[in-house]
């Protein structure tokens, strides 16, 4: 069967319970805490699957890891865009199953035991990578917000960049603190402090672009 061709370029985000910059992208141990939780969303500022339109949308993911992410037994959550049509919920849906293509994708799916009921929901999504802020609500299951790191002896923000050339989830992205992470529904957590990751990413079926 001939596969669906799906591009989605746009903005991304990813918060979790680790110290920034997270290790798991590193080391693949998460840190300070045994496991791994929180949330990856995206803005779809140009994409398409297939014929469908995938432009302006949002999706969101909330999760939870007990242990290292390569260990396996993941939950996650998925949430699409409320005004997203059926063609473009279940193409969003296909697309983060992993059962579209990209290896990102497909790694995820292969470490997630369970999968919740995927919510088509309203999703607040707001970034500025060049002012390391961002800011995304889903009202009964999330919030969280993004802030430049602070230098501990001066209190100035301050800018740290990741390059990572090989990676399947960005190749660049801006190192933040998450000054709010609160998953209020199946998945709970509340964090202050933690890693957020900004980046601008370019997906397709193929694997990551840019």
């Amino acid at each position: 069967m001939t596969q669906t061709k799906w591009r989605m370029k746009g903005r991304y985000i990813k918060n979790c319970n680790c110290l920034a910059s997270c290790p798991c992208d590193t080391a693949g141990v998460p840190a300070p805490y045994r496991g791994c939780e929180g949330m990856a969303g995206m803005h779809i500022v140009e994409g398409n699957f297939g014929k469908v339109p995938l432009s302006g949308l949002n999706w969101v993911g909330i999760y939870h890891w007990p242990g290292a992410l390569h260990e396996g037994n993941g939950t996650l959550q998925p949430f699409v865009d409320r005004k997203a049509t059926p063609e473009q919920r279940n193409a969003l849906l296909q697309i983060l199953s992993g059962q579209a293509g990209n290896a990102w994708f497909e790694m995820l799916a292969s470490i997630v035991t369970k999968v919740l009921e995927p919510q088509f929901v309203p999703i607040q999504f707001e970034f500025n990578k060049a002012k390391r802020r961002a800011r995304v609500v889903i009202p009964g299951f999330l919030e969280t917000v993004s802030e430049p790191l602070k230098i501990p002896a001066t209190d100035k923000d301050q800018r740290v960049t990741v390059l990572m050339p090989e990676g399947m989830e960005y190749k660049e992205m801006e190192v933040a603190a998450s000054a709010v992470l609160k998953g209020t529904g199946p998945i709970r957590f509340n964090h202050k402090g933690t890693h957020s990751s900004l980046a601008l990413v370019d997906h397709t079926q193929s694997g990551l672009k840019a």
